[in-house]
Parts: C-alpha cells; structure tokens; sequence
C-alpha cells in the first residue's frame, strides 16, 4: 500500500467501523488513512436498501410523512433522499433528451401550489417561490416519452424558457399541439423559428354551478382543432396524451393529489418530486400500451431500468 500523503510505503494498521475498514500507517511519515470508500449516496449515511425502499414509496404516489413511518426514517431523512434523488434526475433527464428527432408532441401545464395558494399569499412571503405553481410539460405522441419540463409561473416568461429548453432538445421539423393559452404562440415563433406547425385544441365548456366547478371537471361541450402556424396536420392535433399524462401526475405525486392534505411546502422540493417522477416514468414505467417504458419506445435505450440503475447506477455516473 502507498501512503495518500508522501507515497512511500504503509503497512496495515488495524480496522475500524462496523463495516471493519482496513486502516494503514505510513512507514516514513507515520500518517495513518484508509482506503477511500465508496459513497453511492454521497454523504448520506442511510443504507441503499432503505433509500430504494424510500423511493419506491414516493414513486408510487405515498406521501412524506407515510413514507417516514413505513421505513422507520425520520421524516427529514426521507426529505433528503427525495433531494438526491430529485438533483440526480433532473441531472440525468437534462442530458439524455437531446439530440431527439420526434414528429409531434403535445404540450400542457399543471396546476399546484407551495406552502399557501395563491390568494392567501402574505406581503412577507415570495410571491415566485410560494403560491400557485405550473409544471409545463411536453410529451411525444408516439413514444410517450416526457421531452422536457418546467416548473414556474403560469406566465409568458415561464413559458418561453420552456419553449426554450425544448427547442434545444428537439432537432427535426415537430408538430405541436397545444390548448389556448395564449402565451405559447409567440414562444414558439420565437424559439422554434419556423422548424415548428402550432396546432391548438379549443375546448368549450359548459357553464355549471359553483360546486360542480370546484368538485368536478366541467362539462366540454365541444373541442375546436385550430392552426395556428405552419402546416400542422389537422387529424394529430390533439392533447388528449397529454391530459391522461396529467392525471397520472396527480395520481403518483401525491403533492399534487388535488383537496387534500398533500402539497408541497418548498419550491424545489416539488421540483425534485416532479424530476423523480418523469425520470421513473421514462425508464422504469413499464407503460401498458406501450408494453415497455416510454425511453426504450424512443430508442434512448435497449432496456427497461430498474429504480437502482436510475438512482444509483446510471444517475450517479452522470453527476460525477
């Protein structure tokens, strides 16, 4: 053995730990150190098996606070495997979804909020880091891969980074599919700069009473296809994929589950929640129409992953 310090050589010099690490002492220098061990959840100090347990809870839509009883964790230990967990999946998302030649992809935003909604707002809080919160969203018709996501304010400038970011990740000529909002037809023309046919689904509904509109959707009387720019084609504009992509969210996130005690208290503790949940569903979901995940449908990969490969495996090699 070379000593970390002055190289020359170094003898055992007896173990330590529960695990019995080996330790070594210089001959020259006296220094003593052991080898260098492997940190597969950084400086967290909870098993693997229980960070997998943890995650798999949170992945199958269990709260925080369930999860914390059903591991024997504290609560704050839960909340830190979510943020490592959460940092290495937006991570690895970020560098797998480029370079994607996909031929349509429909785009929609989802409502949330963090710590209070946005009515109750107080003056000494933030108001672009608490209250209603938007995750927009792209999903590709075909392979049901989610291409990009960002979390913000349902507002123009939140959705011309978004535009953004999926104008980088996209390089063919790409139908998109939208509803009305109005913000993304100068997004698109701005990112996209002709490369992009803008397809909009106009729903009208119907007019219900106070109660039906806030404990149930309201009635869609008719849905309107619209071009908007480009030559989309009229039968793929659509945003069917996308909205059944929604309740899934809501379903599997239980920060999102809509009149009840779920919701998330900090804004990037949703955003870890949400970059969990579209890392899993695009390798690891096995899809039911699909029969496979939606990467392996895209091509991005020739397997389904199993949780540790895309949290410890393959996520953790990406952030080195």
């Amino acid at each position: 053995m070379t000593c970390h310090y002055c190289k020359a050589n170094a003898k055992k010099f007896g173990k330590y730990g529960q695990k019995r690490i080996q330790r070594y002492r210089c001959l020259v220098c006296a220094k003593t150190f052991s080898d260098e061990q492997e940190k597969p959840l950084d400086d967290m100090r909870t098993s693997t098996e229980k960070f997998l347990k943890i995650m798999a809870l949170l992945t199958e839509g269990v709260g925080i606070n369930a999860a914390a009883r059903l591991t024997g964790v504290h609560k704050e230990t839960v909340l830190r495997a979510l943020e490592l967990a959460g940092a290495r999946c937006a991570k690895l998302m970020d560098e797998r979804m480029r370079g994607l030649a996909i031929p349509d992809l429909q785009l929609d935003e989802i409502w949330g909020f963090v710590l209070v909604k946005e009515k109750h707002i107080r003056p000494i809080d933030d108001p672009q880091l608490v209250g209603d919160q938007y995750c927009f969203t792209a999903i590709a018709s075909q392979s049901k891969l989610i291409v990009s996501f960002v979390v913000g304010k349902r507002t123009a400038e939140t959705t011309r980074r978004f535009i953004s970011d999926l104008s980088a990740r996209v390089v063919s000529q790409v139908q998109l599919n939208t509803d009305s909002f109005g913000a993304y037809q100068n997004a698109i023309r701005a990112s996209f700069k002709g490369r992009a046919d803008h397809g909009q689904m106009v729903k009208v509904f119907a007019k219900g009473t106070s109660d039906e509109r806030r404990y149930s959707p309201p009635e869609v009387v008719t849905a309107i296809r619209t071009p908007i720019s480009g030559e989309p084609v009229y039968e793929r504009i659509s945003t069917s994929y996308i909205e059944r992509s929604n309740l899934s969210m809501r379903t599997f996130m239980r920060r999102l589950t809509r009149l009840c005690l779920g919701y998330s208290k900090k804004l990037d503790n949703l955003r870890y929640a949400i970059a969990l949940y579209f890392a899993y569903y695009n390798f690891c979901w096995l899809h039911s129409t699909l029969k496979t995940t939606p990467a392996v449908a895209a091509g991005l990969t020739d397997h389904r992953w199993t949780l540790e490969e895309l949290l410890i495996g393959v996520s953790r090699q990406a952030t080195i």
